[in-house]
């Protein structure tokens, strides 16, 4: 366990540094797109309902929003945001969200050049890492690297991470031994990949629009019956943020490593990990679809994670202990950080009720990250061998790794995930510096045809990209569809 907690500090403390000065960078690169087009994002969104124009090639621009948000909404919105505070204090709430800022530039780019990138594999889209590093870089062996670091991750140390928790949740609220609720789990998890990408697909479009504003009507309720204290938490985050707290003041480094870290691990924005589902969408320019994910971010992170913290932090329910043992906070004697924490909060305004509660939001945020993680260890396993007999094994493979983490220790999975994502971020990230250019070239043509009075149509061509070979074919929006005038765009 020491080990692993070496090499996390090893992989996180710069990558730290890098997402945050990467997504600074982009976000000057693209003259803030994640803000300046937050309009236009909702509007794709809200057209995007209407689906793709074939259900069996690719899906429509909500469904791709609710597939990434399927992976991106899960236990980090909850335990995560809890350990995040347990060791770095309130003021990582601060980090998490000016990461969440930033983030929409790295998701926008990445999701962008998923987009630019995709290709049609047995009738579907399909994209992400290691297609846009092969045909953007023009490097198959890293290619081939990165999607067997996103096989690993996704298909055998991730899911791990959402098992664990939602056993744990269960154990707390009922008493039930972790495992039945593993073997109950494994089956309906096994039910849903063994049904195809249609199955797949349906439980996210399903699920998570439920489960996310019925969590934040929750979070509203706590934090509507201790509105009295809110001025006062709210005080208490930014003086930890920014080293003014008299009691956590001196921990800021940590809220700063453990916020952006416990944002990555929730947001997973300049992970790559949505780049999957954004690739996955029909639409007419890759840019449509880079504005909607970005727009996740602010859901994800802004919304959903925020509204957790808050309810920890103005309830008091938090235990906060510093690297080197020191005990700055204690009003859960006894309680791991983690579900707790937040079911401790709800249990404050509801008594009784928080811990199942919390676990049913866990169990459900939990499960769709596990079906997202499926389609993306998929999609990965796709780039590197065709045969059905793989695929096979990935359900297997992952059903029996649902089954063992659920009933193994919490430290040990989260530790195995922490380095999966810190491994997959640096591959992904470092990558992005040299494949930002097509990207940005996209996102000048989108806005010069908005400009236009146009609803954008991507012409590789004409925006400069080379490489884009979907976008080149004689199936490609530019060749099937005359562009047509728009509305006014809203913004110049």
């Amino acid at each position: 366990m020491e080990i692993l907690v070496t090499i996390n500090d090893w992989l996180w403390n710069p990558l730290v540094v890098l997402a945050l000065g990467l997504g600074l960078v982009l976000t000057v690169l693209t003259r803030g797109v994640q803000f300046r087009l937050l309009p236009e994002a909702v509007r794709q969104i809200r057209a995007g309902k209407s689906g793709g124009r074939d259900a069996e090639e690719g899906v429509s621009s909500f469904q791709a929003l609710m597939l990434t948000l399927s992976s991106r909404v899960g236990v980090g919105n909850i335990a995560g945001v809890a350990t995040a505070i347990a060791a770095g204090g309130p003021g990582a709430l601060v980090w998490m969200c000016v990461m969440a800022l930033l983030g929409g530039a790295l998701a926008f780019i990445e999701s962008t050049l998923a987009q630019i990138y995709k290709r049609k594999a047995d009738g579907r889209f399909r994209g992400g890492i290691p297609y846009y590093i092969e045909r953007g870089l023009g490097l198959k062996p890293l290619a081939t690297a990165a999607a067997l670091t996103a096989l690993t991750l996704y298909g055998l140390l991730a899911p791990g991470v959402q098992a664990n928790n939602i056993t744990a949740a269960v154990h707390t609220a009922t008493g039930t031994d972790p495992w039945i609720t593993g073997a109950v789990l494994t089956a309906a998890f096994g039910y849903v990949v063994f049904g195809g990408r249609k199955r797949i697909v349906a439980v996210a479009d399903t699920l998570v629009p439920v489960m996310a504003a019925g969590y934040l009507l929750a979070a509203v309720a706590v934090l509507a019956a201790n509105a009295p204290a809110l001025p006062g938490a709210a005080m208490l985050v930014l003086g930890s943020a920014f080293g003014t707290d008299a009691v956590f003041g001196g921990i800021v480094g940590a809220a700063v490593a453990w916020g952006v870290r416990r944002a990555l691990f929730s947001n997973v924005a300049g992970v790559g990990e949505g780049t999957y589902g954004a690739a996955a969408a029909d639409v007419s320019h890759p840019v449509k679809q880079g504005l909607v994910q970005a727009f996740s971010i602010y859901i994800d992170t802004l919304l959903v994670c925020t509204a957790t913290g808050l309810m920890i932090v103005v309830t008091g329910s938090y235990n906060v202990r510093t690297e080197d043992g020191r005990t700055l906070a204690e009003h859960l004697p006894g309680t791991e950080a983690g579900p707790a924490f937040t079911q401790e909060a709800v249990s404050s305004v509801l008594p009784g009720a928080g811990p199942l509660f919390v676990a049913a939001a866990i169990t459900l945020f939990a499960f769709t990250t596990l079906v997202a993680f499926f389609y993306i260890a998929d999609t990965s396993l796709a780039y590197l061998t065709p045969r059905p007999a793989a695929r096979t094994a990935l359900r297997l493979a992952m059903t029996a790794v649902t089954m063992y983490a659920s009933v193994q220790s919490a430290d040990l999975i989260w530790a195995v995930g922490d380095v999966g994502y810190a491994s997959l971020a640096w591959v992904n990230m470092v990558c992005l510096i040299f494949l930002a250019r097509p990207a940005l070239a996209a996102l000048r043509d989108y806005d010069a045809q908005r400009r236009r009075g146009l609803d954008p149509v991507f012409d590789p061509e004409a925006a400069g990209v080379r490489g884009a070979d979907y976008w080149s074919g004689e199936d490609a929006p530019a060749h099937r569809t005359a562009r047509r005038p728009a509305e006014p765009p809203r913004e110049p």
